[in-house]
């Protein structure tokens, strides 16, 4: 028996060993694991995540942005970007925008970043980085959640908002759009309309006296090159005479006459001498002499006609000139051929734009629109006609600047910019889109042509630190840093400006802007527009290089330096901070307004038949109280009325005539309900309820009354043509009652006479008094109709 228990001891012992080795070893695989190892650290990122509210949506394709904040301790919250329509700078984000969420939400779920999506997929998202402003409402959300995006920005970033703010700029700021915006118009109205035609007939004047002062005459059988019209020929420098072929037709010195009759005419309007001139005055030419005028022209730039002995009109058309570009400061591109940039008011990426240059045929695009579809679509726009050319090829600049608050307005600008050149050629003979429009989106679609040098990027794209080389080669290196880097930092100002009445300026919010500047030829950079949600795809090495910078440098700005003022914010600087203006204290007068309140006025009692009084009732006093407090002192009872009866006229109700009442009597209100269909027109007495503002009438109720107390006298008996009336008493004392009840004050004091009706209410039968308890108020009343105080 000892050696079995020594077994089954030994045997126990080894089975609970074993048992506690495999624990410790399935614990420690457990904690070897790892996908154990990632979950915990995912865990433990997601909560310090979470309690530093550093969760991230992201809608759209931005993989920079993305690992930029998962860099910073970021944790992403995961959504799939709704559908919405094409409103962005470029269609890379269009097309990229579907994949990158698919990409996002399938992502392999051995991922930590997977599994830290998973954790906060119930968490609030604190910053929201959106391709559209209205993929996300941006009213609903929490004053902590960081939007990159405002609300009503249309103001500067569609064609039709920039064209009409920029009217108001003179408002705000102490400069001349004209300098630095081409003037622009908005073909949705009438007057619109007349603006852009006046405007178009005096550069038609203008570009005439051009022509003559640079001497076309001497190449009749075709206007200057492309090269020359853009700047890179001397504007004196005369071409060699070709011989005039038999197309060509001479032009009579008068269309010169004409021209200089248009531009003076319009150099007074500037200095304000029409003001005294009456209206038919003013007028330069008719409607036909200036369709005459205007066909004309089109035939003198389009190298089909000249015009005879116009040396003669040299010095008259060269001081005109000067004191035209005094004045206007868009004379120097608006060129000779008189282009005109047609527009869509909302769209972007280039999208239906188209250059003309004859009015009439611009006039005729618009109203084929429909009438519904033609409000505020069109925009038309003076073209560049000279502007700057890199090896005989035209380009425009891509400068981003961020704005983190609108009140006050802060803006930040980026150093780095970057060029987008034309596949084409540029030339003034043909106004085809591919050649005059730098926009990625369509050049991407072309090839490059032949004759373009060799010396430009296959990809058509510029850094402006490589631009910066190529003038300095030119010898012009000093150009960039002393007019174009400046100028486009002043037009981004005051763009902003006067814009800042239209954002809606939304606290713990940002926006990046893309702003399109083309270079004349005197290196002064002219802006063409304004892009919410620029384009950031990687389309060339340039942008691939600078769309990633210039996102990491904005989270820096918006992100970084909320912790720390003095951090690293890349490459932008501070361009403008509106100073903070202190509100004046507000001293508010002290008003008062005295017065009398108005009464109702009482309404006359109408006459009453076999009626009449000792003293007329009209003259009873009606009880006052502004209040439950206010209440007149009832223990006194009803105010004393001598009522007697006129000539002992027969009245058609039972009262007594005089009311005793002791002097420590009492008054108490009874609530009672009043028999509709059943009234009779008796005198009223006007007393206001406690809870009414204004007082009512009561009209006393005709109740029956065949038995009367004993203990009444000098009553007179009622008339056999009334045969039921309420008591005169009930009449008298019955206060206002709002519809279906009312308040009825009943003497309470002993001996004091009751009628009918008011015996009821105690319960008591006709012709018997009260009982000693029921006088001493030590008893209640019995029936339906009890006291209440």
């Amino acid at each position: 028996r000892r050696e079995v228990r020594a077994a089954a001891r030994s045997v126990l012992i080894s089975v609970c060993f074993s048992f506690a080795e495999l624990k410790r070893g399935l614990a420690q695989d457990l904690i070897s694991s790892p996908k154990l190892d990632r979950y915990k650290l995912a865990r433990q990122l997601t909560d310090k995540a979470v309690k530093e509210k550093k969760i991230f949506s992201i809608y759209g394709h931005y993989p920079v942005v993305r690992a930029a904040l998962r860099r910073k301790g970021w944790v992403e919250k995961l959504h799939l970007l709704p559908r919405v329509g094409p409103n962005v700078d470029d269609d890379e984000n269009k097309q990229a925008e579907g994949k990158e969420s698919q990409e996002a939400a399938l992502e392999k779920t051995d991922d930590i970043h997977a599994v830290m999506s998973r954790l906060v997929r119930n968490e609030v998202p604190y910053f929201l980085w959106t391709i559209r402003r209205d993929a996300v409402d941006h009213h609903s959300l929490r004053c902590e959640q960081t939007l990159n995006h405002y609300g009503k920005t249309a103001s500067f970033t569609t064609k039709i908002g920039l064209c009409v703010n920029m009217r108001s700029l003179p408002w705000y700021v102490q400069a001349n759009p004209d300098s630095f915006f081409p003037r622009c118009y908005g073909l949705c109205t009438e007057s619109e309309k007349q603006e852009f035609l006046d405007d178009f007939r005096r550069t038609v004047a203008s570009s005439i006296l051009k022509w003559v002062v640079s001497g076309q005459n001497h190449s009749r059988s075709k206007p200057r090159s492309r090269r020359e019209e853009a700047g890179d020929t001397e504007p004196g420098r005369e071409q060699a005479p070709e011989a005039a072929g038999p197309q060509l037709r001479g032009l009579s010195e008068q269309l010169v006459d004409a021209a200089c009759k248009v531009c003076e005419a319009y150099l007074g309007r500037l200095e304000h001498e029409d003001i005294d001139l009456p209206e038919d005055a003013t007028k330069d030419l008719t409607e036909d002499e200036w369709k005459e005028l205007t066909r004309q022209y089109y035939a003198l730039v389009h190298g089909e006609a000249f015009i005879s002995n116009s040396r003669s009109h040299f010095s008259q058309c060269q001081a005109l000139l000067n004191k035209i570009t005094s004045v206007n400061p868009q004379t120097e591109i608006d060129g000779l051929r008189n282009i005109w940039i047609l527009k869509p008011a909302a769209k972007s990426r280039g999208r239906d734009i188209v250059c003309m240059n004859r009015v009439e045929e611009i006039l005729e695009l618009v109203a084929a629109d429909r009438l519904e579809a033609r409000e505020h679509k069109w925009v038309v726009q003076k073209y560049i006609e000279t502007p700057l050319l890199i090896y005989d090829t035209k380009f425009d600049i891509r400068q981003w600047f961020l704005v983190t608050d609108w009140n006050p307005l802060t803006i930040w600008f980026y150093k780095e910019s970057y060029l987008r050149f034309s596949t084409q050629r540029f030339s003034l003979d043909n106004l085809d889109s591919a050649i005059h429009l730098c926009n990625n989106s369509i050049q991407k679609h072309l090839k490059n042509d032949k004759d373009r040098s060799p010396l430009l990027p296959c990809h058509n794209m510029w850094t402006s630190t490589r631009f910066q080389e190529y003038l300095q080669k030119r010898g012009r290196g000093a150009v960039w840093g002393s007019v174009v880097y400046p100028s486009m930092k002043r037009a981004i100002a005051n763009t902003m400006k006067v814009a800042q009445d239209h954002v809606e300026p939304r606290k713990n919010s940002f926006e990046l802007y893309g702003a399109d500047f083309v270079l004349g030829r005197d290196f002064k950079p002219w802006l063409i527009e304004i892009n919410s949600s620029p384009t950031m795809h990687a389309s060339t090495p340039v942008t691939a290089q600078l769309c990633a910078q210039v996102q990491e440098d904005t989270l820096k700005v918006v992100v970084d330096r909320r912790l720390d003022r003095n951090c690293d914010i890349g490459n932008f600087e501070l361009l403008w901070r509106q100073p903070a203006v202190e509100l004046p204290p507000v001293q508010g007068s002290d008003l008062l307004v005295e017065g009398l309140a108005l009464r109702k006025a009482q309404k006359q009692i109408p006459p009453m038949a076999n009626c009449g009084f000792a003293s007329p009732l009209t003259n009873v006093q009606p009880l006052k109280e502004r209040g439950p407090s206010a209440m007149p002192d009832l223990a006194r009872g009803p105010p004393r009325r001598d009522l007697r009866l006129k000539d002992e006229k027969v009245f058609p109700c039972a009262f007594p005539v005089p009311l005793k009442r002791r002097a420590e009597g009492s008054a108490r209100a009874q609530h009672v309900y009043s028999e509709p269909g059943r009234k009779i027109e008796l005198p009223t007495w006007r007393v206001q309820h406690p809870d009414d503002k204004a007082p009512s009438t009561a009209l006393a109720k005709a109740e029956p009354d065949k038995h009367l107390a004993p203990n009444l006298s000098n009553v007179c008996p009622l008339p056999a043509v009334l045969p039921r009336a309420k008591t005169m008493e009930s009449a008298l004392f019955q206060p206002p009652r709002p519809p279906g009840n009312a308040w009825c004050l009943r003497p309470t004091s002993p001996g004091a006479a009751c009628s009918a009706s008011w015996r009821a209410g105690w319960g008591l039968r006709p012709g018997s008094n009260l009982s000693s308890e029921q006088r001493s108020g030590t008893q209640a009343p019995s029936g339906p109709a009890r006291l209440s105080e």
